[in-house]
């Protein structure tokens, strides 16, 4: 594999004594989305360098663990920017670790793909406040927040499509990737026609959800839309299934990614639904999604699939390397323009998708572009269900639609 020990390198910007190019990979290694991140960003390396390595050097790779705290992730982004040498900074999972890493970017100019936080603010609040100083920083998936809300809407319009279901509650972690989804995803369904019957946002680690339970019991929604990253829920889940209440549970549920979780939840996970990069591999969102996976899946073991964090940390390596072969250049000190100038040029058809770049004056500079279907609809944020039978399928947007949404069958 293409892990490598750190050592003490000058800071030249140009790669070791070797000619070897570093890439440095900032994930949460003690959950399984840092671990995809980890396998998939190893993956990725060792096939460019059987390749041929980015153009003709060898690609060695630095993990470190940024436990998803900020002071940690900036201890961690500067040690691989002075001691590992790094060409190129990849990972981050929440979107305040990743906070934390960007003061120290901007200090360094090295170029940074984000590849696991979704706020808005990592784009628009740096590169969009403040443009020569953190305009190497890129995220290549998942889309922003901002897009997710509305493209929680589209969904809501389909779920209304298919079941009828017009009442819905609102909650999410109280963390700064949900903000956007507090902020906007009520007021986007009541635009389209739809009540909103509960709004909360959730402390990270609630042990108690019995109060949460009772509350959805009496605003007895059509579905409720949850957003949790920092918690998980199995109580929750728990009580929906075994005492069948009467709603929906849709939205993102980052733990109901690893693929241990219906076993773990001995199947208290089915019928819910999360979106994530890539559908877990469920559809083909593009030509490259299941080979992926397949040979990720051929060379780890756990976990068994890379999750939303491992589609967009493997792409990120080829979207560098396409970006700096165009440049000529790895030389971040000296030619930062020239691999920006590339980098805004990409148009790369990745395993979770097509990437491409909002330049300069967007209102999110250097994020990954929202996609659009016929209808006007953002259509590269997939959403999966699990089955009863433990199965994951993805259930939208259409176009990827590999089973249509269930509905849990005490619904009626």
């Amino acid at each position: 594999m293409a892990t490598t020990v750190a050592g003490c390198l000058d800071l030249s910007g140009e790669g070791d004594d070797d000619g070897e190019i570093t890439i440095g990979v900032l994930a949460p290694l003690g959950q399984d989305q840092g671990l995809g991140a980890e396998n998939s960003a190893e993956l990725a390396v060792d096939e460019v360098n059987e390749d041929g390595g980015i153009d003709g050097r060898d690609v060695t790779l630095e993990v470190v663990d940024t436990q998803s705290d900020p002071g940690t992730t900036q201890n961690e982004t500067e040690r691989l920017i002075e001691e590992n040498n790094a060409d190129l900074l990849v990972g981050t999972f929440s979107s305040e670790a990743t906070q934390g890493a960007l003061e120290s970017i901007g200090d360094y100019g090295i170029p940074f793909i984000i590849t696991g936080s979704a706020s808005p603010t990592l784009t628009r609040d740096y590169a969009g406040d403040d443009y020569e100083r953190y305009k190497s920083v890129f995220r290549n998936g998942p889309i922003n927040s901002d897009y997710q809300a509305e493209a929680m809407g589209d969904y809501a319009e389909y779920l209304n499509e298919r079941h009828g279901w017009e009442e819905f509650a609102f909650l999410a972690d109280n963390a700064s990737w949900t903000e956007p989804f507090a902020q906007q995803l009520p007021g986007i369904l009541e635009d389209r026609g739809f009540e909103v019957v509960l709004e909360d946002r959730l402390q990270p680690g609630l042990d108690d959800w019995s109060s949460v339970i009772g509350e959805l019991q009496s605003t007895d929604p059509d579905a409720l839309f949850r957003f949790f990253a920092h918690n998980v829920a199995t109580e929750l889940l728990g009580a929906w299934h075994q005492e069948e209440l009467d709603f929906g549970i849709e939205g993102i549920h980052v733990a109901s990614m690893t693929p241990d979780f219906f076993d773990a939840m001995q199947g208290a996970a089915s019928f819910e639904t999360t979106s994530q990069s890539g559908a877990a591999g469920a559809a083909p969102i593009t030509e490259k999604t299941q080979d992926f996976v397949e040979r990720y899946q051929e060379e780890f073991d756990s976990p068994e699939l890379p999750m939303y964090m491992g589609f967009n940390t493997y792409d990120a390596v080829y979207v560098y390397k396409n970006a700096v072969e165009r440049a000529g250049t790895t030389d971040y000190e000296n030619d930062l323009d020239e691999i920006v100038d590339a980098m805004l040029e990409t148009d790369f058809t990745g395993t979770a998708g097509q990437i491409e770049f909002y330049g300069e004056d967007h209102e999110y500079p250097h994020d990954v572009m929202e996609a659009r279907d016929e209808d006007d609809r953002i259509s590269n944020f997939p959403i999966t269900q699990w089955t009863p039978e433990g199965d994951i399928e993805c259930v939208y947007p259409e176009q990827h639609r590999t089973a249509d949404h269930q509905a849990p069958p005490w619904m009626g």
